[in-house]
């Protein structure tokens, strides 16, 4: 396999009007994507479970599980971002979209003129909003790994009688010898700090009997 079939970005199609997705899936295939599809939400689910495509394309009106209840469903359970496939092109077909969450959507009947640009607007959508969540997650995680060292230093300066850069260069020269992160050790003194509170708190207990 090459690199570049490697990088293609996995597109699911979920209509059930099958001549539409193929006719969609050769589109965006002869852009460079791999797609694959599915004739209902049952089955888009099915296949989303074996692998979470890029993208989603639903056609909202399918029978059985309509594409706005797969769309609810995909919210709840994935992290797969999905455009509509809308009848109407009007601004309440917009709003409707944006309710559920979706990045954008295409109105049929569809053409390679209109279909790509408003594909690969909602595209860049779905990557700008998983760009911040992951900065979010990472965001979150120094903040907590800056607390708990945070709380360390200030254990370390109670228990020695030390300034705060002391304490903080012990730490991180501790953590250095360890090959181990900052973060790590400090989550390491906390614990065991409170394990020993808890087994003072349990001597001072059974003292008092």
């Amino acid at each position: 396999m090459t690199p570049q079939a490697t990088a293609k970005r996995l597109i699911l199609i979920v209509d059930d009007d099958q001549l539409l997705a193929e006719f969609l899936s050769v589109i965006l295939q002869n852009a460079g994507y791999e797609t694959m599809q599915a004739h209902s939400a049952d089955h888009a689910l099915k296949l989303v479970a074996e692998r979470e495509p890029d993208m989603a394309l639903l056609d909202i009106h399918m029978p059985g599980m309509s594409g706005l209840e797969l769309a609810k469903q995909l919210n709840r359970e994935t992290s797969v971002p999905f455009m509509f496939l809308s009848g109407r092109g009007d601004a309440d077909a917009g709003k409707q979209a944006a309710a559920y969450g979706a990045v954008g959507f295409v109105v049929k009947p569809v053409d390679e003129k209109h279909l790509m640009p408003a594909f690969e607007a909602g595209l860049a959508r779905a990557d700008e909003i998983r760009q911040l969540r992951r900065t979010e997650l990472n965001l979150n995680a120094a903040l907590a790994a800056g607390r708990e060292t945070s709380l360390a230093v200030g254990l370390l300066m109670c228990k020695f009688q030390t300034d705060r850069n002391t304490a903080f260069e012990v730490l991180r020269d501790h953590a250095r010898s360890s090959r181990r992160k900052v973060n790590e050790v400090a989550d390491q003194l906390l614990t065991a700090e409170e394990t020993l509170n808890s087994l003072h708190a349990a001597f001072y207990a059974r003292s008092k009997k």
